[in-house]
């Protein structure tokens, strides 16, 4: 199986990529290599598989057979573990200029099995501006043999100055039919449980593969979906984005807590707590305090990070929901995301009219912008759902 294989819906940017996978075959063979340059930016909406794109492109470039997808080069590159592919995963709220300056260092080294340095920047659009400024000197004048693989969800994202210098590569939303025929074929998902969860993912792979193997997401969803008929009253609507709220924290808590144990504990064994013998004492060494302190601060950094991500991951589910009532009030003809709890479509359907329903929209998405803009996230969401009662 070619690494591109596994690219859902996304023929055009395989084709693309494809080709320019042959081209630096050509290049390392010393070449002119017409078509292949040394910064790609990859682009699409959640789900598209941007990262997914980035990495098998990656596997491609440092295979010596262009990406053949049974080669050590390959396997080494799709699960991340080859010597010349960096793979940068902003766990905070953004990417310092430290950091970024530190991953250039990194970059500028040749490769150490003759092909190419790859850089594989997820989520580049974390940047801070003056981390942007930095990475922008490093892509303007690039080491011969490094190449810049960075995603972001739409060239805006980016400096323009990034990104008129990069190679675009744009995804699209795969089907929710192409999306139930992976789930079927490569994780045994049974046919009837892979059409639900490609609907109601609506072409979101990752999603879509979680509401079909996990019942806890499953039960989640249901309960998010479940919010609009609740809110009959102030107070429900402040227990609701009470529970919302209390949710998304749990599961930050749940993602981060081992992590920060380990983290936390490695770093205390580097600073020498612990440590006996002669000239030692089991407090950290001088430079300790400070380390912690950092480290603990990018450990908050993350864990609000995993929070947002899951009170918007909540909030989209609510927009799909009012986007199929407000397609039933239109009488569109078009397949619903929640054709599960069609009866509480229906029913708000014909208790408002398509205008709240589009005011009930935009008081989502207006949470969302508030939530981004750092806005105390229970008084974001209680005004969501005060608004949504209407």
């Amino acid at each position: 199986m070619a690494v591109f294989d596994d690219l859902v819906g996304q023929d055009q940017a395989i084709a693309v990529l494809s080709r320019a996978a042959v081209a630096a075959g050509e290049v390392v063979a010393g070449g002119r290599g017409a078509g292949m340059t040394h910064a790609w930016l990859f682009t699409g909406p959640p789900g598209s598989g941007r990262e997914h794109a980035a990495r098998a492109f990656a596997a491609a470039l440092l295979c010596p057979d262009g990406g053949c997808g049974h080669c050590d080069q390959c396997h080494q590159a799709l699960i991340g573990s080859h010597p010349d592919l960096e793979t940068v995963r902003p766990e905070g709220l953004s990417y310092s200029v430290k950091q970024t300056r530190e991953l250039i260092l990194r970059a500028a080294g040749a490769p150490t099995q003759g092909r190419w340095r790859v850089i594989l920047f997820e989520d580049a659009d974390r940047a801070t501006e003056s981390a942007a400024n930095a990475l922008l000197k490093a892509i303007e004048e690039p080491p011969p043999r490094t190449v810049w693989l960075l995603c972001a969800p739409a060239p805006d994202d980016l400096m323009i100055t990034i990104r008129s210098r990069c190679r675009l590569v744009n995804l699209v939303t795969p089907a929710p039919e192409a999306v139930a025929h992976v789930l079927a074929t490569r994780d045994s998902v049974p046919w009837e449980v892979a059409t639900f969860a490609a609907r109601a993912a609506q072409g979101h792979i990752s999603r879509a593969r979680a509401l079909a193997l996990d019942e806890e997401v499953r039960r989640r969803r249901e309960s998010v979906l479940g919010i609009p008929r609740s809110l009959t009253g102030v107070g429900e609507c402040v227990t609701a984005a009470e529970r919302l709220v209390k949710t998304a924290e749990e599961e930050a808590a749940a993602a981060t807590a081992v992590l920060n144990e380990s983290e936390t504990s490695e770093l205390r064994k580097l600073y020498g707590e612990g440590s006996t013998g002669k000239g030692l004492n089991r407090g950290l060494v001088r430079g300790g305090a400070g380390a912690l302190k950092e480290l603990e601060d990018r450990q908050k950094s993350r864990a609000t990070r995993i929070k947002r991500d899951s009170l918007d991951a909540a909030l989209l589910e609510l927009v799909s929901f009012y986007r199929d009532v407000l397609a039933m009030q239109f009488g569109a003809g078009v397949e619903l995301a929640n054709d599960d709890v069609r009866f509480d479509l229906d029913q708000l359907a014909k208790a408002s009219t398509p205008e709240e329903t589009l005011r009930r929209i935009d008081a989502v998405m207006l949470c969302r912008e508030r939530l981004g803009l750092n806005v105390n996230p229970q008084m974001a969401v209680e005004a969501m759902m005060l608004a949504l009662r209407g």
